[in-house]
């Protein structure tokens, strides 16, 4: 018997070994992990078939050293999947399959549970009044959370909202606010599906959730456009519920892990049975347990980020994706595959339906509606009294403007704070400045290792390039003439909170990018904040675009739309329009009316104007008729051959050299555009160039890159350099 494994190496083929000494041949079975001897080294693979000793020669054969599990951990539709996946991104298999494990069980961490113990609170606990522990916020903070809890917790469960939660919870123990307690049971934890009653819904939510549960048992792809506020999270909810009560597993993905918590809460809310969340802010540890748990059938709901999308689930019943147009869904790197696509095809093969929902549909997404492919519900309206916020555009050219902001838009500001409402600003560009110019020479601070000027972060007194990370001090004089009139230029939210804090002094304002919200537990703090009433004024990057829910907030503001208007990549407006309706969103969903007010000096850009007049439904049909017209995706397909080196001719000669491949072969009608060196040329030391490959069928294009691949990997300049290829690439950067 001959076990061929698949090892997480940039090869694309099994490797063949004997079982170990002492191993009962009956449990070997596909899915099972295996410790194997590769080179000088060790490595954790995937039995992913086994062969008699009569298909190849035994006798060059190594022993595997052990196997780590005594049942599969994939099951044989999971390795149905990865296979698929394997060939449609033309991927290294071992890369493949050991992606669908959470990091612990690629280092060949044991699948047997740590032993949890679990607590609830007291009737001391339950009645204490939060005045006691003023003095201890930590406590404090911990005593609120176990009161907003329904369940038993255990210490695995506290520890993901918690960084420092022992010695807090130690106290709380001392003073008879909280116990320890035994293990809920399955029993316990699955008498009741919801504890929380759900929400009236409207006609088209009721249109939503009774066309989908009335074909659970089939598979099916449905596309929820719900505009913002319409309440999609609440059709999810009870779509979730019924396939609970049939006893079956739900897996939510969603594009932000910023998002996770604010959605979790809310199933939490709404299920008395467990909930796992899955995302990359989690330890190694509560990762595993988390997919371990949907792996055995412990837990029927998952909520999770890309990462989560191969976690097993033996009672597959329902698959959603929330903001599916997100570009977060797509892997950028290493296995770059997309996570609604291979979701499509996982909920086909599981013969399950799957929820797409967004309030701006990808333009692929509404191409397969417009094919049948897809089925279309339409939630058009705000849920409860909530409408759709006012949008305007408001000209900048030729006014005085202050860290960006206009004269006419500080008394827009001015007077929906006197108001007591709350206004949001939208910036995606962090730090201070994206640029330091000197105003003498007009020599400009540029990465050395990058195509990309130093971005300026003058509270911390820094230059640093929001592409390789590299950082130095913010200098006092200019490298090239000595000069000490060094300038910040442009436009950065640092830049403009210190503006805010200028202009309206007696209001609170609080700034949320990357760098203000990198303390675990900072975002849960400031949205705590803002959903209180104790903040007037939110300034933030993309992180604020989708998701949250702040009812105070009535004046949303882009401060600059222009620089998405400008862009090299056909997918640029639409993600400029997506971005713009997704932010515009926030701005009155309760009771008050709502305003959008986008700063430009292009008033009269025909993007702006549709978005304005028509909505993104009439955007997005005209986006679909110019893609038509230039043959872009969906009404072609596309891959992205790229490569890099330290070397600029290397990776450019690789490159050339595949294209002459592809002529002398049979282009069977792919065009072959390239190659030429990446909008970004040079980037963390690397020279980068790319080979675009597209076709007007999907097989054509496929048949290509089968025949081609192997070929590459014959050429003498593909071992000089690192290269990769993107099926469906979503961007050309």
């Amino acid at each position: 018997m001959i076990l061929s494994v698949a090892i997480p190496i940039p090869l694309n083929h099994l490797f063949d070994y004997l079982p170990p000494d002492n191993c009962n041949l009956q449990q070997l079975k596909a899915g099972l992990r295996v410790k194997v001897p590769f080179g000088k080294q060790t490595k954790i693979a995937v039995l992913i078939k086994i062969k008699t000793g009569d298909e190849c020669d035994i006798s060059k054969l190594k022993q595997a050293e052990a196997i780590l599990d005594a049942e599969p951990l994939l099951s044989s539709k999971d390795i149905q999947l990865l296979n698929w996946a394997k060939y449609y991104y033309h991927h290294p298999i071992g890369d493949v399959f050991i992606s669908a494990f959470p990091t612990a069980l690629r280092k060949g961490k044991s699948t047997e549970p740590k032993s949890s113990t679990y607590f609830q609170l007291t009737a001391t606990g339950k009645a204490a009044d939060d005045s006691l522990l003023h003095n201890a916020p930590k406590q404090l903070a911990l005593l609120k959370f176990l009161k907003s809890q329904k369940n038993t917790l255990s210490n695995v469960e506290i520890a993901t909202h918690f960084k420092l939660w022992r010695a807090p919870l130690k106290a709380l123990i001392n003073k008879d606010y909280v116990r320890t307690c035994n293990a809920p049971g399955i029993s316990d934890q699955n008498s009741l599906i919801t504890q929380q009653t759900s929400l009236t819904a409207n006609a088209q939510q009721l249109t939503a959730i009774q066309s989908i549960t009335s074909q659970l048992d089939q598979f099916a792809v449905y596309l929820l456009e719900g505009v913002t506020g319409s309440g999609k999270t609440e059709v999810y909810l009870q779509i979730i519920e019924k396939v609970l009560a049939r006893n079956q597993q739900v897996l939510v993905l969603l594009p932000e892990i910023t998002l996770t918590p604010q959605l979790e809460a809310r199933f939490k809310q709404r299920f008395a049975v467990p909930i796992e969340t899955y995302h990359s802010q989690h330890s190694e540890s509560q990762r595993q347990s988390a997919w371990l748990a949907m792996q055995k059938g412990n837990s029927p709901i998952m909520l999770g980020t890309r990462s989560a999308l191969f976690t097993p689930m033996p009672k597959a019943g329902l698959i959603i994706l929330d903001e599916e147009h997100d570009a977060s869904f797509k892997q950028q790197e290493g296995f770059r595959f997309s996570a609604r696509d291979v979701a499509i095809v996982r909920a086909k093969m599981l013969n399950i339906p799957i929820i797409l929902g967004s309030a701006t549909p990808s333009l692929e997404s509404l191409y397969n509606v417009d094919k049948k492919r897809y089925q279309l519900l339409r939630l058009p309206h705000r849920a409860g009294n909530a409408t759709p916020p006012r949008l305007a555009l408001l000209d900048i050219r030729n006014q005085s403007l202050q860290e960006g902001l206009s004269p006419q838009l500080i008394r827009d500001i001015q007077r929906t704070l006197a108001k007591k409402e709350q206004v949001l600003l939208f910036l995606n560009r962090r730090g201070f400045a994206p640029t330091l110019i000197c105003h003498s020479c007009g020599w400009v601070a540029q990465c050395s290792r990058c195509d990309a000027n130093l971005v300026v972060h003058y509270q911390q007194q820094k230059l640093r390039c929001h592409h390789c990370a590299c950082e130095q001090a913010l200098p006092r004089q200019c490298i090239a003439c000595k000069s000490e009139e060094l300038k910040p230029l442009g436009l950065g939210t640092e830049r403009v909170e210190s503006a805010l804090h200028y202009l309206f002094p007696e209001h609170k304002s609080v700034r949320l990018d990357r760098d203000s919200t990198q303390r675990k537990g900072a975002l849960d703090q400031h949205l705590a904040a803002i959903n209180q009433g104790q903040v007037d004024i939110i300034l933030g990057t993309q992180m604020l675009a989708k998701g949250h829910h702040f009812p105070n907030v009535t004046l949303v503001v882009l401060l600059d739309v222009d620089s998405g208007l400008f862009s090299i990549d056909f997918h640029a407006p639409e993600r400029l329009a997506q971005l713009i309706i997704q932010v515009a969103g926030r701005a009155g969903r309760a009771e008050k009316k709502g305003r959008v007010i986008m700063q430009t000096r292009q008033p009269e850009h025909p993007l702006l104007n549709t978005l304005i007049l028509h909505g993104y439904q009439a955007f997005a049909k005209a986006a679909l008729a110019e893609r038509k017209s230039a043959e872009l995706p969906p009404y072609s397909y596309q891959a992205l051959l790229r490569s890099t080196s330290h070397e600029k001719d290397s990776a450019f000669e690789f490159l050339l050299a595949v294209a002459e491949l592809i002529n002398s072969h049979t282009s069977n009608g792919t065009l072959v555009l390239g190659p030429v060196a990446a909008p970004m040329a040079k980037r963390a030391g690397q020279f980068r160039y790319q080979l675009l490959l597209q076709h007007k069928k999907r097989k054509q294009l496929h048949l290509l890159l089968n025949w081609l691949m192997p070929e590459i990997l014959k050429l003498k300049q593909a071992r000089k350099i690192r290269w990769s290829l993107d099926i469906d690439p979503i961007d050309l950067y």
